[in-house]
């Protein structure tokens, strides 16, 4: 389903059904990023029990950053509950995980969900999502797909408007008989392809998966095989783990075909592998993944105050980290910079998955500098293509003639416009390159007083769309270090914005504030009054400063240009120039204008 269409919640309510829930909301958001910001960030598995019936059930995430955790998991699932707001109706993210659901033959069961709420319009969004299967061409036998009608917040789910409303039991009973038994046979060797990966101290590497053919037991030899056939890895069967309700982490001596497990015991093999018996030669297929869209360069904090905070400061750890992330997740890939020996360049979906990684670094204690993100361009027949995005934004009619005309200025073109379900907004679909939106999300936000809605899904490559202008305005650079003084900063304050507070440690070619014109300004926000024995003959007057502006890390990530960096440490979030001597910037800045005029 789309973002906050309540998969999480309806999962809470079939565990309690089947007496598999504990008293904790989202009780599948285990993260602790995902239980601070309300999302899904990793699928994750887990079992239900209803009648005389194991129910294995995938919990995923609904924003599109995070589609990688939807194509990885899709190739073990032999249903799916397709979730959809009984206000929103369909969404861009909706249209993505239904096209890879119908691609691999699964009949979708369609759960309208949030039907209590005052502007549902149930009988509307139930043709819109009969016109999106039919315009993602599903068969005939797809299309005869059963709908429900639930309210995943008070827990039940009805196969008519009218119905008893009381518990899940109509939409467990819809699974059991829509959704088919796998097709796995247990007489053959065993075989198994892992789409995750974690670790655990005790028992090393755990690679999740669904047995397609075979059983597996305790100290059985197994083999790992790569996507051409080659055997990376060799080993036993050490520990086999399953995940059942609220139970949690259940150890099993032997799983059979159609099970969703974890197995240890391998030390090399990784997501996309086949985990099999010695006598399997041949891998079992996998899905594609969709290519990535943005790319960040990722290296050690070269900064005067590096090392103050984190513990994790060199390149090596860096790289290693940036590695075992991608291991785990089959939407990043991660390279050595050709331009430094110490940079390394990170691709991912987009700028909330990157900063989701970020986040989690600086949280286990690393120091790193990160570029702005930059799109993934594509070389064919001598021509420049970039990744175009679908954008659905829904928001107030009086805010809509800016939030259009910004979009148009970024190579944006409209394809859809038509009233939303609540009176006085309406509802745009634009495609806009990709580099078009990078740190727009922000301005949406201003634009529309936090009223509007905006989602992203990743279309295709078209050819390059021209130049774009950016429209911030310059910067303030210190070009002094020490701490900032209120003298100081009171003067600069008819400068620009400020981003740090009085008091503040930088240094020079740190940014701490915004010019209010459109070139950069170096100045020295640590000068202070200079202390003579001659008397003034009033005193001075009390400095007052306005608060500084302050960014989160994403919001940081936007704002940046090229010719500047993010210094992300585990207590502080710093802006600042690539070359920080305030000279050589000069020199550079006056070569690059006699190239121009030239």
């Amino acid at each position: 389903a789309h973002v906050d269409h309540g998969k999480t919640t309806l999962v809470d309510k079939m565990m309690a059904q089947c007496g598999e829930m504990s008293t904790t909301e989202r009780f599948m958001d285990d993260l602790d990023l995902e239980k601070e910001r309300g999302i899904t960030i990793m699928a994750k598995c887990t079992s239900l029990i209803y009648g005389d019936t194991k129910i294995n059930l995938v919990d995923t995430p609904g924003h599109a950053d995070f589609g990688g955790e939807v194509e990885r998991v899709m190739s073990m699932m032999d249903g799916v509950l397709l979730l959809v707001d009984a206000a929103e109706g369909p969404m861009a993210q909706t249209k993505f995980v239904l096209a890879k659901a119908l691609k691999r033959g699964i009949r979708p069961i369609v759960v309208i969900n949030k039907v209590d709420k005052d502007t549902s319009r149930v009988d509307e969004v139930a043709s819109e999502v009969f016109d999106l299967f039919a315009f993602l061409d599903a068969t005939e036998e797809q299309l005869d797909f059963p709908v429900l009608y639930a309210s995943g917040r008070s827990g039940w789910a009805d196969l008519t408007m009218d119905g008893p409303r009381t518990d899940m039991t109509a939409l467990l009973e819809t699974i059991v008989k829509h959704v088919p038994p796998p097709t796995a046979d247990a007489d053959k060797p065993f075989s198994m392809s892992a789409v995750m990966l974690s670790s655990d101290p005790f028992l090393g590497r755990l690679l999740t998966g669904c047995i397609t053919t075979g059983v597996a037991r305790i100290n059985d030899p197994i083999i790992a095989l790569n996507l051409a056939g080659e055997k990376v890895d060799t080993g036993r069967i050490t520990k086999i783990l399953t995940r059942q309700g609220d139970k949690g982490i259940v150890p099993m001596e032997s799983a059979i075909a159609g099970d969703i497990v974890q197995i240890a015991g391998l030390s090399k093999a990784t997501v996309a592998d086949t985990l099999c018996s010695p006598e399997v030669t041949q891998p079992l297929p996998t899905q594609s993944i969709d290519p990535p869209t943005v790319c960040m360069t990722f290296g050690p904090n070269d900064s005067p105050l590096q090392g103050q905070d984190g513990k994790k400061l060199t390149s090596q750890m860096i790289w290693d980290r940036l590695v075992k992330e991608a291991e785990n997740n089959v939407s990043i890939l991660v390279k050595r910079s050709e331009n430094s020996s110490e940079a390394f360049e990170v691709y991912g979906r987009g700028e909330l998955q990157l900063g989701i990684l970020v986040e989690n670094m600086r949280r286990e204690g690393f120091e790193l500098q990160i570029s702005p993100p930059q799109v993934v361009y594509k070389e064919q027949a001598g021509k420049r293509f970039e990744p175009v995005e679908e954008v659905t934004i829904e928001l107030e009619d009086q805010y809509m003639g800016a939030v259009v005309n910004k979009l148009n200025a970024r190579k944006g073109i409209v394809s859809e416009m038509r009233a939303s379900n609540e009176p006085g907004r309406t509802r745009v679909t634009m495609t806009v390159p990709t580099r078009g939106l990078l740190g727009y999300r922000s301005i949406f936000f201003t634009d529309t007083r936090g009223t509007g809605l905006m989602t992203r899904l990743y279309t295709e490559h078209q050819q390059y769309l021209g130049s774009i202008d950016h429209m911030r305005k310059g910067v303030l650079v210190c070009m002094a270090g020490g701490k900032t003084t209120e003298y100081a900063m009171n003067d600069l304050e008819a400068r620009g914005t400020m981003f740090v507070a009085a008091r503040t440690e930088v240094y020079n070619g740190m940014i701490f504030g915004e010019h209010s014109k459109d070139a950069d300004l170096d100045c020295n926000p640590c000068n202070a009054k200079h202390v003579s024995n001659v008397r003034t003959a009033g005193k001075d007057e009390f400095i007052q400063l306005r608060p500084p502006r302050k960014y989160n890390l994403e919001e940081a990530m936007a704002y940046i240009l090229e010719d500047e960096m993010l210094e992300v440490t585990p207590t502080a979030i710093r802006m600042r120039k690539k070359e920080l001597d305030t000279s050589k910037r000069a020199r550079a800045s006056r070569d690059k204008n006699k190239k121009h005029s030239a």
